[in-house]
């Protein structure tokens, strides 16, 4: 398999595993889907790790694979080859992003799918679409404008070139920079602690904040007012309340 799936604690691991640059060929991409599905559907799943290994992330697609598409070949892929990394982005639990060497095309675009980004020292993260004659068709273009603004985006994008960790923390395209040996672990401890919250609260938060990037505020505050209401239905909520009334803030255990 080019991507591995593992679970433990409440925590899983979708690991890319393709040497020696983990390349997204069309197999990996349609993997990755799978995956993300089955995370999604998984109740022991409950936060979520993407990384590459301690060497690269992704260095992008398989070039040699869609040098021999024609027009005709990509028309029909591209819809499939977008829908594998939606799937990823909509993971309806925490998801963060491992990433040491490079995350480029592709996989620059992949690790946009994550909730958060912590990348290691050694990290460099681009989208080079540009210097093929192509554009970024992963969700480039949208989710890059989306998390670091159109003008940031349009300049990496336009340029094709590489930043390095520190760049990408200053242009937050990353949220937290650490030394390559500790990435992945720092990484499955941002996962655990959300492992241990309150999944349906989660869940709301992610999908309020995500609809409403997509639509205008009023229909943000709406999706925002139903969750939010919704929530007082939930076990998690009683808990919640009662343990603060009860011990203090911070304190709840949730199921």
């Amino acid at each position: 398999m080019t991507v591995n799936f593992e679970v433990a604690d409440g925590v899983g691991t979708i690991r890319l595993d393709r040497p020696p640059m983990n390349a997204l060929d069309i197999a990996t991409q349609d993997r990755l889907r799978e995956l993300a599905e089955e995370a999604t559907r998984r109740d022991d799943v409950r936060a979520l790790v993407i990384w590459g290994g301690e060497k690269v992330f992704a260095a992008g697609a398989d070039i040699k694979e869609m040098q021999v598409m024609d027009h005709a070949a990509m028309v029909v892929r591209s819809k499939a080859l977008q829908d594998s990394f939606t799937a990823v982005a909509r993971i309806p639990k925490p998801v963060v992003a491992a990433i040491t060497g490079y995350a480029l095309g592709g996989g620059c675009e992949l690790a946009l799918c994550a909730d958060v980004r912590i990348a290691a020292d050694n990290a460099k993260l681009g989208q080079p679409e540009i210097l093929l004659g192509l554009i970024p068709g992963a969700g480039g273009t949208q989710r890059l404008a989306r998390l670091v603004g159109p003008s940031k985006a349009k300049d990496l994008i336009f340029t094709g070139r590489q930043v390095k960790a520190d760049e990408a923390l200053t242009l937050g395209l990353v949220d937290r920079v650490v030394p390559a040996a500790e990435v992945y672990e720092q990484a499955h401890a941002w996962a655990a602690r959300l492992a241990a919250g309150p999944a349906l609260a989660l869940r709301a938060a992610k999908e309020s904040v995500d609809a409403g990037l997509e639509t205008d505020i009023d229909t943000g505050l709406t999706v925002e007012r139903n969750w939010f209401a919704g929530l007082f239905a939930t076990e998690d909520r009683e808990t919640g309340m009662r343990s603060f009334v009860e011990d203090g803030p911070g304190k709840a255990k949730f199921r």
